[in-house]
């Protein structure tokens, strides 16, 4: 299959773009840069110089697939960064894809789309999506997911994946800020990492990109999840554990974590602060609130099963 992939030079798009060359299809890739080309070759792809605030149809070509990882996905940043990528990217990416005639285009998407500071226990697709969320990357990627579900029809088809805590090998988030709050002092746990959480490997993820490429009814969401429920403590005390970090016992409640995000927030964008602030709502929340999610809906209709466990996976990630 001749596949287009955004977002090739991150951890989600990059792990896709290495499987699917692996699996022999044909894939070009979105690339703003020349260290963005030279990654994009590395991984046996070819790179397309365009980005998604001026992707055009001959940029995509002849592909038949389109798959999307491209988001900003950050905790903070400029204020309309939110919607210019996630929202309008989004937008342009559809109207590109429907206008090269790609049948297929596979939406990376996120358990955030449901997010409003709740608890999130035993949540499944028909969970409603919150696209006026306080925080701005889950609001701006519900409205996303709004526009890919609109845009399904004939003949092109969009499908949704949702997984949650991305984790495995090239992780660029996760373990870069693991070992510098644990350098820095600043690591803390919220309520003591109690919170419960569903997890996806960047393995499974992959796998079910492969699937989503055939599989999967159009205009629908799944969510793609590792087997098993962990605590906050136990999945990221693992990680960290595999990478030979060490973090320590500081635990703070969660709601001075969240009056300490909302705090930070509101001085970095009033005092015009340099950096990024220690602590944002968005992380705060996320960190003490439940993520409990069901996949039964991508097994049955996707034929999606895990290839790797937890415990592999953090034997796999001591090993690197």
């Amino acid at each position: 299959m001749r596949i287009f992939v955004t977002g090739a030079s991150g951890f989600v798009g990059g792990a896709a773009t290495q499987k699917l060359v692996a699996a022999g299809h044909v894939v070009r890739a979105m690339s703003r840069s020349e260290a963005s080309d030279a990654k994009i070759v590395a991984l046996g792809a070819k790179p397309e110089r365009c980005d998604l605030e001026d992707i055009e149809a001959a940029q995509i070509g002849d592909a038949e697939a389109v798959v999307h990882c491209a988001a900003f996905v950050e905790q903070w940043g400029p204020r309309d960064a939110w919607k210019r990528f996630n929202v309008d990217g989004t937008a342009r990416m559809l109207v590109a894809a429907r206008e090269a005639g790609v049948k297929r285009f596979v939406h990376i998407s996120t358990e955030s789309v449901l997010w409003r500071g709740q608890h999130l226990r035993g949540a499944d697709e028909t969970y409603p999506l919150a696209p006026n969320s306080p925080y701005p990357y889950a609001a701006t990627k519900a409205q996303a997911e709004l526009l890919v579900r609109k845009a399904n029809g004939a003949p092109l088809e969009t499908i949704i994946l949702r997984p949650r805590f991305i984790w495995g090998p090239g992780d660029t988030t996760l373990l870069p800020t693991l070992e510098h709050m644990a350098r820095t002092g600043q690591w803390s746990w919220v309520n003591g990492g109690r919170a419960m959480t569903s997890t996806t490997h960047i393995a499974n993820l992959v796998h079910a990109i492969e699937l989503a490429l055939t599989r999967g009814r159009g205009g629908e969401a799944y969510f793609i999840l590792d087997d098993g429920v962990r605590s906050m403590r136990e999945i990221i005390s693992g990680i960290a554990g595999a990478r030979g970090i060490s973090l320590p016992d500081r635990s703070i409640p969660s709601w001075l974590a969240d009056f300490v995000g909302a705090a930070c927030e509101f001085s970095w964008r009033n005092l015009a602060l340099k950096g990024e602030p220690p602590l944002t709502r968005f992380s705060a929340m996320i960190l003490s609130r439940d993520s409990i999610l069901k996949d039964s809906k991508a097994r049955a209709e996707m034929g999606y099963a895990p290839v790797i466990s937890g415990d592999e996976g953090l034997r796999q990630l001591a090993r690197i």
